[in-house]
């Protein structure tokens, strides 16, 4: 579990891929202050676990439905990413519940400078948008924002000059892709609302018999 607050900004060092998958070396440093083998660690918002580590790099493996729903088959070596360490308990909340399972990809639409804010927007698919609302929280490439306003194609953030500084955003250009993670606790709540699967029948008196299995196929 993370925060989306982002703790530095590796550089991918090396990407070596195979046919449907790849392994991504990362230089960092505050990330491997206690790292430990199997550890995860959000990269761009994609929860990946540490499968090597050295005092100036990690290494980490990335499978095919993980690449086939993030942005991590576009990077290349010297690429910036976000990286974040799994939440203690003891820490403090300072963003939104983030998973680090990315929900799917989006495209940098518009940039536009506010006095001392820039505007991100965001083109994504309905599949994407039916989970976020105005005001409420979404993670780009593993950074906790605050969707400022959303139509039927697109949302928009609106950043302070310190997280654009130490986060990714500030090398995004339009049409760069980006990884998208929409609130957890909505997609939890559609899924309690729809109607559970129908049960089957429960036998009279409450207990299992001979008839009763005979009848389901046991």
């Amino acid at each position: 579990m993370f925060t989306g607050i982002v703790e530095e900004v590796g550089t991918l060092k090396a990407i070596r891929k195979g046919p449907h998958s790849a392994v991504l070396e990362i230089a960092a440093q505050v990330v491997l202050g206690d790292i430990h083998l199997g550890d995860s660690i959000a990269v761009n918002g994609v929860c990946l676990t540490a499968t090597s580590f050295t005092a100036a790099s990690f290494t980490a493996d990335v499978m095919h439905e993980t690449l086939n729903r993030s942005a991590l088959a576009a990077l290349r070596p010297g690429s910036r990413v976000n990286l974040e360490r799994a939440m203690a308990a003891n820490g403090r909340f300072g963003g939104h519940i983030v998973a680090g399972h990315v929900d799917g990809v989006g495209t940098v639409q518009n940039i536009q400078r506010d006095d001392n804010a820039i505007w991100y927007t965001i083109a994504a698919g309905p599949e994407i948008l039916r989970y976020v609302v105005e005001k409420g929280s979404i993670a780009i490439d593993g950074i906790s924002l605050t969707v400022a306003r959303v139509d039927g194609t697109s949302f928009a953030i609106s950043a302070i000059p310190h997280t654009v500084a130490v986060t990714v955003l500030a090398d995004r250009k339009v049409g760069d892709r980006v990884n998208l993670e929409t609130d957890i606790i909505g997609k939890y709540v559609e899924k309690l609302l729809q109607p559970a699967p129908e049960a089957a029948p429960q036998p009279a008196g409450g207990g299992i018999t001979r008839e009763f299995l005979t009848r389901y196929g046991f």
